[in-house]
C-alpha cells in the first residue's frame, strides 16, 4: 500500500526549488533542522515519548530522492506491459507458490476468519514487499519529515501519518529501528500506512503486538482484514478476462457495471468462446486500450484497488493471485512489440550494459537513473529510439536471451 489517495504532488517540487534558492547548502540545512524541530516538538505535545521522537528523527535530512518519488509513481509512469513484466514474473509466481505451502495452516486460518481468498492475501504480500524480502528503501519517519517540510497541500495529511508512525513506537508494538519502508511512510510486509495501521492492523499471533514488520501472522491477517473492511466478497471473482467484439463502443470504465448476462448480449464472451451469463455485475477496463487485454471487473477488483488506487496495481494483485491458485496468465498479448522484463532480465541487462561498456554500476536488478542512462546509450548505439526503458528490444540487442 503506498497510500491512500495516490497522486502527483507539487508541493515537494516547490520546496526543491526553495531549497535550490536559499542561497547556501547552510540555509538548506537550517532550514530543514528547524522544520524536524517544530515536527519533534508537536510529535511529543501529541502523546509520543520524547524519547522516541528525539530517537526516529534525529539525524534527519533533506532527501532528494523522496521529492523525485513524491511527483511520481510506477503505477502512472511505466507502460502496463513493463510493470506486469515486474511484479507478475517467474520467481515471484515461484516464491508465492513455496509461501503458501510454507505458510499453509496461518493462511488457512486467515481466510477462515476473514473471507479473503488466501490466494490474493499472498499476492498482496508479493506485490507489496516481495514476501517480506524488500520492505523499502527509506527509513519511513525521516521521508515523511521531508514530505511534511515540503509544504502543499498534503503536508497535514503526511504530518498526521509521521506523528501516528512516532506513536506507534511509542506504545511498543514496532519498535522504532524497523520503519523501513516507502517513501511516502508505508511499512512492514505488507505496507501499510500508519493511520491504516491504526485502523486495521490486528494481532493474529497473539503475542499482545500489532507487529506488521517481524510477524508474518500479523501481517498477512491485517492484509485480509484489510480486504475485508474494503468490500471483499468471498462469493465473488475479481472478474474474468474477455473477449471484445471489433468495433465496440459501448461502455468502458470499472464503475460503469452491468450483469454478466448484459455484457454477453453487447457481444463480449469468455476467452474460450464460452458466453457470459449470470446476475454478477462488472465493469469493463482496458487498461492497455482497446487494442490490449480487457477484463470484466467486480466489486472485489474494488476492494484490490483500494490497497493502492491503480488500475494496474489491482490488476497486478488479481493476475498473480490466478496464478498462484492454478490459474492461466492472461492469453491476450499486450499491444507492444517491445515487451518489458522481469527481474532476472533486468538484472542480466545490467550485466549486458556494464560488459559491452555501458557502465551502470553494481547490477542489482533494481532500474535507477544509471541504469536508464546507460540504456540510452546503448540505444543510441544501436540506432534505436532512445527511451531509457529496460526492454526487450535493447536487452535482445546486447545478448540477452
Amino acid at each position: 500500500m503506498r497510500f491512500d489517495g495516490v497522486q502527483k504532488f507539487r508541493g515537494p517540487v516547490a520546496f526543491f526549488l526553495a531549497f535550490m534558492g536559499a542561497g547556501s547548502l547552510a540555509a538548506q540545512a537550517a532550514s530543514f533542522s528547524s522544520c524536524v524541530a517544530t515536527l519533534k516538538n508537536q510529535a511529543v505535545k501529541a502523546g509520543v515519548s520524547p524519547q522516541v521522537a528525539e530517537r526516529m528523527l534525529s539525524g534527519a535530512q533533506y532527501d532528494e530522492k523522496v521529492v523525485r518519488f513524491s511527483t511520481s509513481q510506477p503505477e502512472y509512469e511505466t507502460p502496463i506491459w513493463d510493470y506486469m513484466a515486474f511484479l507478475v514474473d517467474p520467481q515471484r509466481i515461484s516464491d508465492g507458490k513455496d509461501r503458501l505451502k510454507k505458510h499453509a495452516r496461518t493462511l488457512s486460518a486467515v481466510e477462515k476468519r476473514y473471507g479473503v481468498d488466501k490466494h490474493v492475501v499472498v499476492a498482496v504480500w508479493g506485490i507489496e514487499s516481495d514476501y517480506g524480502q524488500f520492505r523499502g528503501d527509506f527509513y519511513t519517519p525521516h521521508a515523511l519529515a521531508n514530505l511534511v517540510c515540503a509544504g502543499g497541500r498534503r503536508a497535514k495529511y503526511f504530518k498526521n501519518e509521521l506523528i501516528t508512525t512516532m506513536k506507534i513506537a511509542s506504545r511498543g508494538d514496532v519498535p522504532a529501528k524497523h520503519f523501513e519502508g516507502s517513501w511516502a511512510g508505508a511499512f512492514g510486509q505488507t505496507q501499510f500506512m500508519p493511520t491504516t495501521y491504526e485502523r486495521l492492523a490486528v494481532d493474529f499471533d497473539g503475542d499482545g503486538r500489532k507487529d506488521l514488520v517481524t510477524s508474518i501472522p500479523d501481517a498477512l491477517a491485517s492484509t485480509a482484514n484489510f480486504l475485508k473492511k474494503a468490500g471483499w466478497n468471498p462469493a465473488l471473482p475479481w472478474g474474468y478476462e474477455v473477449r471484445v467484439p471489433s468495433g465496440y463502443n459501448g461502455h468502458v470504465g470499472r464503475r460503469k457495471k452491468a450483469t454478466l448476462t448484459s455484457w454477453g448480449n453487447r457481444g463480449l464472451t469468455r476467452m474460450d468462446g464460452r458466453p457470459l451469463k449470470g446476475g454478477i455485475e462488472a465493469g469493463l477496463i482496458l487498461p492497455a486500450g482497446r487494442n490490449g487485454p480487457a477484463f470484466l471487473v467486480t466489486r472485489n477488483f474494488e476492494a484490490l484497488r483500494s490497497y493502492n488506487a491503480s488500475d494496474s496495481y489491482g490488476l497486478a494483485i488479481a493476475l498473480l493471485s490466478d496464478i498462484l491458485s492454478g490459474g492461466e496468465p492472461i492469453k491476450a498479448p499486450w499491444p507492444t512489440d517491445n515487451p518489458g522484463l522481469s527481474r532476472a532480465q533486468r538484472l542480466e541487462l545490467q550485466n549486458l550494459l556494464n560488459k559491452n561498456g555501458f557502465d551502470v554500476g553494481k547490477a542489482d536488478g533494481k532500474v535507477g537513473p544509471a541504469t536508464r542512462e546507460g540504456i540510452k546509450k546503448a540505444e543510441a548505439k544501436f540506432g534505436m529510439p532512445v527511451t531509457g526503458r529496460p526492454a526487450w528490444n535493447i536487452y535482445q540487442a546486447l545478448g540477452g536471451k
